[in-house]
């Protein structure tokens, strides 16, 4: 497993390269990058601040990616989330996973994302040049999220 959190930049065409050269059997390899964007629904974004807890956060990624290793037969997941101050345009998230085959890939890489949206402990506050308001969970994440639990229903 390979999940950070931490305030630097990261470069994904390289966390890619390293989600394809752990192994010879990769077959597929599927990756999401999140940035800031300069808008929310209610006003302009001049910056994000990204809080979490130290210890409970990274428990809580691994718990995640073990739940997808046990739902898809992966070869190997990257999570990268950033925290601190950012500006728009800044990457916050990278999830990638390699698999022997697309299908699997793709589906562990979403649910790990909707996961991380709604399991992990982060708390984000945007700035709109005025002033500073913490943003709420949206109900389309947790619906994207439920869609796992019930996939896992269906199937179990």
């Amino acid at each position: 497993m390979s999940a950070r959190v931490h305030s630097e930049v990261f470069d994904a065409g390289e966390l890619l390269n390293g989600l394809h050269g752990r192994n010879q059997g990769v077959g597929a390899v599927v990756s999401f990058v999140g940035y800031v964007r300069d808008y929310s629904e209610a006003h302009a974004v001049h910056g994000l601040f990204l809080e979490h807890y130290p210890g409970m956060t990274e428990k809580a990624l691994a718990a995640i990616e073990t739940e997808a290793r046990a739902r898809w037969p992966l070869l190997a997941v990257e999570i990268v989330h950033r925290v601190g101050q950012l500006l728009p345009g800044a990457p916050i998230v990278f999830v990638g996973v390699s698999s022997a085959h697309r299908q699997p890939a793709f589906e562990a890489c979403a649910f790990i994302m909707d996961y991380l949206k709604t399991r992990a402990p982060f708390w984000k506050k945007e700035h709109d040049g005025q002033a500073q308001q913490w943003v709420e969970a949206r109900a389309s994440d947790q619906h994207a999220a439920q869609r796992w639990s019930e996939a896992s229903s269906a199937t179990g």
